[in-house]
């Protein structure tokens, strides 16, 4: 079956407007390969926690008799009603607007929110339009800035040409990302030596991946969660062996030093788990990793 779009709407480039439709570029909590979610239970009876919404004056409060206030100051709220905030959002039908167009390297990725969309034409007469603004977006190696209007709300959003798709990257405003420069104070310089830093380099370049394919990388925590409640569910012995721990390297060079003897001799190839995959929730889940002890 065919996903369902989760927007429709329109691409504006000036006097240009494309009908597009957008797909949700990451999974949903009901898709196999979401995060495990667990529900919170009795431990006597195992029966679901249920949370109702109390006044400390009334007690139990229904939602028709709920609403919505900002504290302005300690205990004192104004009240904001739905009318209110509606008069405030922006008219129009839903699309998104282009209002620019930059290099690819020119948004910090600290302004990426994690929501991402995949636009295509939506019917035979955006198919012409769409083409050639992707086409001319890769060709370019310009990334689009749009506002993106999604039900109620305006986004702001990067728009940019990768395998003939035009993909839509929901933006955080300024406002809500931090400022680097504090956490730079913290830094001081140790006046690494130069066969330090050669070490250092070399043990980066021997790990340069070419192929990297992010296919290829699982979550592993959540696979295990869920080998361990299947073990649960069909009443196996759950066994969880002992982590071993190594004994921490205090020198940074005989460390670099290490690294690279076993990135050299292809003891740890880049990308492969270091423990080998459960072949069944009826044996032995894979072990924990051991924590790691800060070195000196």
């Amino acid at each position: 079956m065919a996903p369902r779009p989760a927007w429709k709407g329109h691409l504006r480039i000036s006097l240009v407007s494309i009908p597009v439709q957008a797909y949700t570029g990451s999974s949903g909590s009901t898709d196999e390969g979401s995060p495990v979610r667990f529900n919170q239970l009795h431990r006597e009876c195992h029966s679901r926690i249920k949370y109702m919404k109390t006044c400390p004056i009334h007690g139990e409060v229904p939602n028709d008799e709920i609403v919505s206030g900002y504290e302005y100051a300690k205990g004192q709220y104004v009240e904001i009603t739905p009318d209110e905030l509606a008069e405030l959002r922006p008219e129009g039908e839903r699309a998104i607007s282009v209002e620019g167009f930059v290099h690819r390297d020119t948004i910090d990725p600290a302004y990426l929110s994690g929501k991402t969309y995949f636009l295509t034409p939506d019917g035979n007469i955006g198919q012409k339009p769409y083409q050639l603004i992707q086409e001319a977006m890769a060709s370019e190696e310009l990334n689009a800035i749009a506002r993106m209007k999604i039900t109620t709300r305006e986004h702001l959003a990067r728009v940019r040409a990768e395998d003939g798709l035009l993909i839509v990257d929901l933006l955080q405003y300024a406002s809500q990302v931090k400022d680097p420069a504090p956490f730079k104070e913290e830094l001081v310089d140790t006046h690494p030596t130069a066969p330090e830093r050669k070490l250092t380099r070399q043990l980066i370049s021997s790990m340069v991946d070419d192929d990297l394919d992010l296919s290829e990388r699982t979550d592993a925590y959540t696979d295990r969660v869920r080998e361990l409640i299947e073990a649960k569910v069909q009443g196996k012995q759950v066994v969880i062996p002992q982590p071993v721990e190594e004994p921490p390297i205090v020198n940074i060079m005989d460390a670099l030093k290490r690294s690279m003897k076993e990135e050299t001799s292809g003891k740890r190839a880049r990308g492969q788990q270091t423990r080998p995959p459960v072949k069944s929730v009826a044996r032995r889940l894979p072990s924990r990793p051991a924590k790691k002890k800060k070195s000196g």
